[in-house]
């Protein structure tokens, strides 16, 4: 009991900070964040060591699937607390902020060692692109912890697909933060634990495995945010990039602008203000995004095990390979609603050259295998797998 109230005074102390963001955080992130990053990045550098691994090598980690049963047990427990059966929501990146339509163009003249998969040739592959705030629960938006994601749905991919249960797509993931909240599955096992008991924050000062200086990092882009359309997403986990080749990839919007967060500092603001800036902003305009690709060559300072280290951008920039177009459109009714439940992301929903890497990305193909299920059992909503001709109200 005190450590959940203890909790909660942190968290209404975040939500305070989160009002008075808009007004100083831009100017405090062109000053402060890349010299912090570095200097948090060099203090995790220096708690790592060397295992020799190779370009895009893997290696398993001791106690892996174990640490995977417990992550998965514990989201499972959390849907059952927490939903009655018709309402289950997703266990992360729970709340949609929007489901929009768009279509992934890639480009013309890559350098060679980026025409490989998807990319391999200029193409144009229609898409359907959800995105969505924090999880477990979809609290309202100025009281979520300054988190957005992406999840790019793309059609028509040809070729043969590492999962099964959907023949033609490509599924790209992304969130707000250039590193994943915690460095592997054993410390993720860690933090749905903490979770569980309404305690998450202490995942991060827990004195036995402490992950303070992972904190630091989410913080520095963990922000307000203004609108889904105006983030930078980040894959967090590396994928092969052909064989032999491993990369990360961003998806980087070309607006560069905040919308108006209305009630800001003293009032309040809408529930669902994110969503309500999505809706205007394709009510009066086409958007799009970069998808940017940064390649390994470094195997220590650019890992594929650990996900809380950020790849340094000047061993290896990030390249534009695509453009993600999304087209003035009507965004909330509530038939696209409805369909966003239904879909299942996974980034095992992709052909073998963009193989998922690293022991976050193995836990994901039966983590979020399973959970969907759950969720679309208990909702009773079958499985579907979008063609892009779908049609809405």
């Amino acid at each position: 009991m005190i450590l959940k109230l203890l909790n909660a005074i942190l968290v209404a102390i975040l939500h305070v900070e989160r009002r008075f963001e808009p007004f100083i955080r831009p100017q405090l992130n062109a000053i402060l964040r890349e010299p912090a990053a570095n200097l948090i990045q060099f203090l995790i550098n220096r708690k790592r060591r060397d295992e020799g691994l190779k370009i895009a090598e893997e290696r398993p980690l001791p106690g892996e699937e174990a640490a995977l049963d417990s992550i998965i047990n514990s989201m499972g427990t959390y849907m059952r607390m927490h939903y009655q059966p018709g309402t289950y929501q997703r266990a992360g990146n729970t709340k949609t902020h929007g489901i929009v339509r768009g279509e992934v163009i890639v480009r013309d003249g890559l350098p060679a060692d980026f025409r490989h998969g998807i990319f391999a040739a200029p193409s144009t592959f229609p898409a359907w692109v959800r995105f969505s705030g924090p999880g477990p629960d979809s609290p309202h938006d100025i009281k979520d912890v300054g988190f957005v994601s992406i999840s790019i749905k793309m059609m028509g991919v040809p070729g043969p697909k590492l999962m099964e249960d959907e023949k033609y797509t490509q599924d790209l993931l992304g969130v707000c933060t250039p590193t994943f909240v915690t460095p592997d599955v054993v410390a993720n096992a860690q933090l749905q634990a903490w979770i569980v008991k309404g305690t998450p924050i202490f995942y991060f000062f827990n004195t036995r495995h402490t992950h303070l200086l992972d904190m630091l990092m989410q913080a520095l882009w963990n922000e307000t945010q203004y609108n889904p359309l105006e983030a930078r997403y980040y894959s967090c986990v590396p994928y092969l990039l052909g064989e032999g080749r491993a990369m990360l990839y961003s998806v980087k919007p070309k607006l560069n602008f905040h919308s108006k967060i209305p009630g800001l500092p003293f009032g309040h603001p809408p529930d669902n203000y994110l969503r309500e800036a999505m809706v205007a902003t394709l009510a009066q305009r086409d958007v799009e995004f970069d998808i940017l690709v940064q390649l390994q060559t470094d195997p220590f300072r650019m890992p594929i095990e650990n996900a809380a280290v950020r790849w340094p951008e000047k061993l290896s920039p990030f390249v534009p390979v695509a453009t993600l177009r999304i087209p003035k459109q009507k965004v909330d009714s509530p038939s696209r609603f409805a369909f966003a439940n239904n879909l299942s992301f996974n980034p095992w929903h992709c052909i073998p050259e963009h193989r998922p890497l690293g022991n976050q990305s193995r836990a994901r193909r039966r983590m979020y295998w399973t959970l969907s299920q759950l969720r679309q059992r208990e909702n009773s909503t079958p499985h579907i797998e979008p063609t892009g001709d779908e049609v809405f109200d």
